[in-house]
């Protein structure tokens, strides 16, 4: 039914919604992980989801077949969190950085390229021992305190910070200068 992009961005064009429920369907799951990567937060990455597919919809006859709907979704989901940052964050000079390098990562990647990045820095994350894994993904992708780790896991403040310094270590070693700016965007904490 809609098997290529040209298919499916000329049945966007006419309006049939069983092409944007399909695009929902594909690219709903892979596109909120991806912007959930920038902003940690499910509520945020919710919005900024729900913006691009209601754009998406409201301009689908400007669509261009011939660039890729994928490309499309990712730049444009790229751009949304982008837009909502800037309006809603008084920008200090770390995260000013933090956007030219999520830019810069952006650009000069290809979303494919990106994904897979991301699939071998959740494998670095994965071979690390179980319990610095735990307490590295309650700090990292929970966004929990080091006082929180260890009140939750009931063990020292002391016992917590060696965990996290040795994943740091191990990871940095695993994954190498290459992958670590892409690590951090990953896990950089919005307020």
């Amino acid at each position: 039914m809609y098997n290529d992009n040209l298919t499916l961005i000329k049945r966007l064009q006419n309006g049939e919604e069983a092409g944007y429920a399909l695009l929902l369907k594909l690219y709903h799951k892979k596109l909120f992980a991806y912007v959930y990567t920038f902003t940690h937060n499910h509520a945020i990455t919710e919005d900024i989801i729900q913006n691009v597919f209601l754009k998406l919809w409201e301009y689908r006859s400007r669509l261009n077949p011939e660039y890729s709907i994928k490309n499309f979704l990712y730049k444009s989901c790229y751009n949304e969190f982008i837009n909502y940052y800037k309006k809603n964050n008084h920008l200090t000079p770390f995260d000013k950085v933090y956007i030219n390098t999520v830019e810069s990562v952006v650009h000069n990647n290809d979303i494919d390229i990106l994904e897979r990045k991301k699939e071998v820095i959740f494998e670095g994350v994965s071979l690390l021992p179980q319990k610095c894994a735990e307490i590295f993904m309650l700090s990292k992708k929970d966004g929990l305190s080091n006082t929180e780790i260890a009140d939750y896991l009931k063990i020292s403040k002391k016992t917590v910070e060696g965990h996290l310094t040795k994943a740091y270590s191990i990871l940095r070693e695993q994954l190498g200068a290459k992958l670590m700016s892409i690590f951090f965007l990953l896990f950089k904490k919005f307020k």
